[in-house]
């Protein structure tokens, strides 16, 4: 899931804003220490409630001043319980998978997880909706 942030600011200050979750800011010395900081807070907005349901971007765009731009905040949450899913994958890729598990002492299932995070997490230091 993701929201839309109005990332604003220059040098070492910036900020987020999310507006479909009220009072809920990120900051940083970059941009993308702000969206990560984002992402953290939203999370906590959300903690172990429902979720808002995120407006279209139009909207979000409506509420842009000069010098914002939008951006996508993912948020993650654990939702506290382990699922089983089955993927489908190469067999050569599968294999890399598993050798770089074991390297790292991790189950298959954690590191795919990990990595999985990691790339989510990803998108919000690249993740502007352009204006």
């Amino acid at each position: 899931m993701f929201y839309y942030g109005i990332l604003d600011g220059s040098g070492d200050v910036w900020g987020v804003r999310i507006p479909d979750l009220p009072g809920c800011h990120g900051g940083g010395a970059t941009a993308e220490a702000a969206m990560a900081d984002a992402m953290t807070a939203a999370a906590e907005w959300i903690g172990d409630g429902q979720a808002p349901q995120p407006r279209p971007m139009a909207e979000v765009v409506a509420l842009v001043e000069a010098g914002e731009v939008v951006v996508m905040i993912p948020v993650q949450r654990d939702a506290g319980r382990v699922v089983r899913a089955n993927i489908t994958v190469d067999a050569g890729l599968l294999s890399d998978i598993d050798h770089a598990a074991k390297m790292r002492g991790l189950t298959r299932s954690a590191f795919l997880a990990s990595a999985a995070r990691e790339k989510i997490a990803a998108m919000a230091g690249g993740g502007q909706a352009g204006l």
